[in-house]
């Protein structure tokens, strides 16, 4: 059986591979979207596993974010194109700054030098505040993602707490560490005989909040009580 970690591209990779051999996959915004599989309730097909509800998660790390720094009159979001669910994550946020009468810049980077290149535009587009995609790709180059935001000196959210422990700003999103273990008893029980197709596609449903006080400091911010009363871990 196959096991795939870091999103939506390594899950279609596998699926393209083989139609056969069982697949559990973790961290993918949208699977009945992007075709892994026909239902969450039903998945049909050799796949099952995990949704991280990325897209709708958007929404609110926009909240969060406008919230934090309600001054901003544009909000920078950066995607990696290769990703197919970077379509619907845009769609999703556009209609949340939409609601809010706030302007969206979108980002797009792929590559190392292409994440350099993005925050080198975020002066020209007056952007405020800045939506790091929970991409798969960016978690990977989180220690330059932070890096540059400090050096820009524009306020970031991510979906991680990794990026926050290694000095980013702002966190929210689930932890990744239950969605593994529960990933293992899936692959446990098909190895035992169950089918992809009987074991449905689940969803998070706890959520963490994690600030870092003294990037916030840095960056001459000043956090919320309404935000700190809310977070489950803050950094100091």
């Amino acid at each position: 059986m196959i096991v795939t970690g870091n999103g939506t591209p390594t899950a279609l990779a596998a699926k393209s591979a083989t139609s056969t051999i069982p697949i559990v996959f973790t961290s993918v915004g949208d699977p009945v979207g992007i075709g892994l599989v026909t239902s969450l309730a039903r998945p049909d097909g050799n796949l099952t596993g995990f949704s991280n509800i990325s897209a709708e998660l958007t929404a609110k790390l926009l909240d969060l974010l406008s919230e934090l720094v309600p001054q901003s009159g544009v909000i920078a979001l950066l995607v990696n194109p290769n990703n197919p669910n970077a379509g619907p994550l845009i769609r999703y946020a556009q209609e949340a700054v939409h609601a809010k009468g706030v302007q969206l810049a979108v980002l797009k980077a792929g590559t190392e030098g292409e994440i350099d290149a993005a925050f080198a535009s975020l002066v020209q587009l007056r952007a405020g505040a800045l939506v790091v995609d929970p991409d798969g790709f960016f978690t990977s180059r989180r220690e330059q993602l932070v890096a540059l935001a400090s050096r820009h000196v524009v306020p970031a959210i991510y979906a991680h707490r990794q990026f926050v422990a290694a000095g980013g700003l702002i966190s929210y999103g689930i932890d990744d560490t239950p969605v593994n273990r529960r990933a293992g008893i899936y692959a446990g029980r098909m190895l035992k005989g169950a089918k992809p197709a009987d074991l449905p596609v689940q969803q998070p449903t706890t959520f963490e909040l994690v600030i870092n006080l003294k990037t916030a400091k840095a960056l001459g911010l000043t956090i919320p009580q309404t935000i700190l009363a809310r977070a489950d871990e803050v950094i100091e």
